[in-house]
């Protein structure tokens, strides 16, 4: 009855926990999903505005989608309620008769510009103002909208939660006319910027004359006096080819690019950062051959510009530095992003306010909402109708676009498209951003400008996860197997009693306390004393060996009488010895093989790679050396051996060993002296510029982590190898050495093997100690001097910022989600081998 109740009890928990492991997987997954959606459509509106409007020159839309301000032709001003298409009134720019000859506006409609036919110009703003009125308020009289909306003829109401109501209406502001040219302004844009203590405006404009003018004002207030002073600055740019037929005239925030885009599809590009001197930077073609050039605009930023041709083509061109580049400034145009064609030619485009998305409309009234990174067209819509679009906007929220007419018909979509940056691509491929000479891996998940583009691919949280992991191993690994090999085998069973308590004992030490020491007291240690810890690598391992061979020397009975605890102290007076040597002749190494200054050296500064590149392939050639010994006069030598009584046995051996030791160090010096002429040196590579927080620490404190356990379990696996195969092996004449390694590893090997990979899991999914020791920037380079980002890391710093259901928190659920898999891949691989090994283990 009890084992039927254990049984089941097993059983149930057995089953239990894969249902667990399988919950977590489906939640992870269901966070996630989303990320790969798309978009999609949630409501269509086509209707025709009241009053008529005749040409649009723009519209712009509320953050609500309920109200739509329109500008015509000349200049005249018309607002509508987009749900029924009401009329709702809205005040008028005073142009004083001029008929306007060039119009342009800012990224969110609220400021325009507008070039008169007299060579002037002249500044407005359009607001829509939302006020939110008291409880109470009595809509009597008031035209009926829909089932909350209502107007007045004057403004739109809407009811809002708490019985408030929500006023939305229409004003303008016009400024004074500014005199530019002598003839007619066929071209012109203009930006705001500059900061609130100081606020700029520059324009430019091209006459009929085709000749260019930047105008750049600042307005400088004396914090002492409060006087305000208004700077103006004006140039006159080169000259245009004859005949240029200007379709988009555009300039930056800070008024040091201009590009004139014309029809023919070239973009003149003028370099204005000297404004006493602009040239004439560059000219490119930039649609295909054939095609004409029907828009030029640039996405939030002013980095991106999205160009649109007759033959449906949408590119995106960043202005990026090249050696090779055919302009006067060493900067070109080049193509970054060829998204999706249209069917006909591009007539429309909007950008959105908040991001890379923007709305491109076609000939044959298609709209197409795509996003500029991810090369992804998110939602394609059209009008029933499909009437041709002479304007085309995009929500403030980026959640609806709507598509205007000349003759009043509008069709407007809602859309749902919550994360147009993310695709698989995106997500584990290289992106091409802005800024960026070429597509890389990236995760920055926030800035301090609006105009940023967050970046999220996983790779470099993926490969700093495998390189903490990669360099803790590698401390830890062969520490924590020798250490079990050597208390298993060779260690008096008191001193083993004693010593692997202890071991197991660092295992209960919190990471976090871990990190704290990694970060504040180890990582400054190493950085001072780096050249000397790097000479610890090879002194106390060879002052171990050295001590070894001495031992040999002593009489038998004097080496067994104290086999055991004095000679386990002796290996700590050892290592502390040679470590305090190295300290002493840190600089003396430092010297000889890194010229000096160890720092300087990683960066390239000073110095050759050799005598470096010759240490780290030391125990290489240590390994030729000693099999092509063993090949050759290896077994005679140990014949030699057994005729020498013991000291004299050891004399001899010491001396195998510095003749091997002298082998290897001319092999590795001839294997460096190859890879140095064929390019494969360290520096750029495993080794570059010094970062305080590097993988090294984050080796050094992660191993002091996972020695424990990798120990814990290799050692029990090691003593329960059964005890006759450990003595029918003595009593053949083997070793305890031989013993050890050829009959005692094999056996337990699925053990160990088991010990080595939950250690990785321990390494993979470390926290704590990588957040504080490991610099936390995510780079995608081996260099043991710099730091890392890890995937828990990563979840661990960004998850309390991330606002739920955000693209940085599902990407956070989809790094969980990816070490979720890299830790269920590895630990099933893992016990498919260890079963393997398992299975030969048994036959023995």
């Amino acid at each position: 009855m009890i084992d039927r109740a254990a049984d089941w009890t097993i059983t149930v928990g057995g089953i239990g926990v894969i249902v667990a492991v399988f919950g977590i997987m489906t939640f992870l997954a269901q966070v996630v999903v989303p990320l790969f959606t798309g978009g999609r459509v949630t409501a269509a509106i086509e209707n025709k505005a009241e009053g008529g409007l005749g040409h649009a020159l723009m519209d712009k839309i509320d953050e609500y989608k309920s109200l739509s301000v329109a500008v015509g032709a000349n200049g005249e001003v018309r607002a509508f309620h987009i749900g029924t298409g009401k009329a709702v009134e809205a005040p008028q720019f005073d142009l004083r008769g001029r008929k306007v000859t060039a119009f342009t506006r800012t990224l969110s409609g609220a400021n325009v510009a507008f070039g008169f036919d007299d060579g002037s110009v002249q500044f407005g703003e359009i607001k829509i103002d939302s006020q939110v009125l008291p409880p109470g308020q009595s809509m009597d009289g008031f035209t009926k909208l829909g089932p909350t909306e209502w107007t007045d003829g004057r403004a739109l109401y809407t009811a809002i939660q708490a019985d408030q109501t929500r006023k939305s209406s229409v004003s303008l502001e016009l400024e004074a006319p500014q005199k530019v040219a002598g003839t007619p302004i066929v071209a012109m844009d203009y930006r705001l910027g500059g900061t609130a203590e100081r606020p700029s405006v520059a324009f430019v404009t091209v006459d009929a004359e085709g000749v260019g003018r930047l105008t750049r004002t600042e307005t400088r207030k004396n914090l002492l006096t409060g006087e305000t002073a208004v700077v103006t600055e004006t140039a006159t740019l080169p000259e245009l080819p004859r005949g240029v037929k200007i379709v988009n005239l555009l300039i930056t925030e800070k008024a040091d690019q201009i590009y004139v885009a014309e029809e023919l599809g070239v973009i003149h590009r003028f370099d204005t950062r000297d404004l006493l001197k602009p040239i004439l930077a560059e000219s490119a073609r930039v649609v295909p051959e054939g095609a004409a050039l029907t828009l030029a605009r640039f996405l939030i930023g002013e980095q991106s510009l999205v160009v649109g041709s007759s033959a449906g083509t949408v590119d995106i061109f960043f202005r990026l530095q090249r050696p090779d580049a055919d302009s006067k400034d060493g900067y070109a145009l080049v193509r970054a992003h060829r998204l999706e064609a249209h069917k006909g030619a591009v007539v429309a485009f909007d950008a959105s306010q908040r991001g890379k998305m923007f709305a491109t409309a076609d000939a044959g009234g298609e709209i197409w909402l795509r996003h500029a990174t991810s090369d992804q067209t998110i939602v394609k819509v059209a009008a029933k109708d499909r009437f041709t679009i002479a304007t085309l906007v995009l929500a403030p929220r980026e959640n609806g676009v709507l598509a205007l007419s000349d003759d009043g018909r509008y069709a407007a979509w809602d859309v749902d498209a919550p994360h147009p940056e993310t695709t698989l691509g995106s997500i584990f491929g290289k992106a091409w951003y802005e800024g960026y000479d070429k597509p890389e891996f990236t995760w920055q998940s926030s800035s301090g400008t609006d105009s940023f583009e967050p970046k999220f691919s996983l790779v470099p949280l993926i490969f700093g996860t495998i390189k903490a992991a990669f360099y803790s191993l590698l401390f830890a690994i062969p520490i924590a197997l020798c250490a079990a090999i050597y208390t298993s085998e060779f260690l008096h069973h008191s001193v083993r009693a004693v010593v692997k308590p202890v071991m197991e004992m660092m295992a209960s030490l919190p990471s976090v306390v871990l990190g704290f020491i990694a970060a504040l007291i180890l990582a400054p240690i190493v950085e001072t004393w780096i050249a000397a810890v790097i000479m610890a690598f090879i002194a106390v391992p060879l002052g171990l060996l050295a001590g070894a061979h001495l031992w040999q020397l002593l009489p038998a009975p004097l080496a067994l009488r104290y086999g055991g605890v004095p000679k386990f102290t002796l290996m700590f007076v050892c290592i502390f010895a040679f470590g305090y040597l190295c300290m002493s002749l840190g600089g003396v190494f430092e010297r000889a093989i890194f010229s000096g200054d160890l720092k300087a050296w990683a960066n390239g500064d000073l110095g050759t790679e050799r005598p470096f590149l010759t240490m780290l392939l030391l125990p290489l050639g240590f390994v030729i050396a000693a099999v092509v010994f063993g090949r050759t006069v290896g077994p005679a030598f140990n014949d030699r051996l057994r005729a020498l009584s013991r000291p004299r046995a050891g004399l001899l051996d010491a001396a195998k060993w510095l003749a091997l030791l002298a082998a290897a160090s001319a092999v590795a010096y001839a294997l460096a002296a190859v890879m140095i002429a064929l390019g494969m040196g360290p520096r750029e590579g495993v080794v570059d510029t010094y970062v305080q927080r590097n993988a090294l620490v984050v080796g050094f404190a992660m191993g002091f982590a996972v020695i424990p356990i990798i120990y814990t379990i290799a050692e029990d696996a090691l003593n329960s190898v059964p005890e006759h195969l450990r003595a029918a092996s003595l009593a053949c004449g083997a070793t305890p050495w031989q013993t050890a390694i050829n009959v005692i590893m094999p056996t337990a090997m699925s053990g160990v093997f088991a010990a080595i990979m939950v250690g990785m899991g321990r390494a993979v999914g470390e926290t704590m100690i990588v957040v504080m020791a490991a610099g936390n920037t995510p780079l995608l380079e081996w260099n043991i001097f710099n730091g890392l980002r890890a995937l828990s890391a990563n979840i661990a710093v960004e998850l309390p910022e991330a606002v739920k259901d955000s693209t940085l928190y599902r990407m956070l659920f989809l790094a969980a989600l990816t070490l979720f898999v890299m830790t269920f891949v590895i630990n099933t691989l893992a016990e498919i081998v260890r079963l393997r090994f398992r299975k030969r283990a048994a036959q023995l």
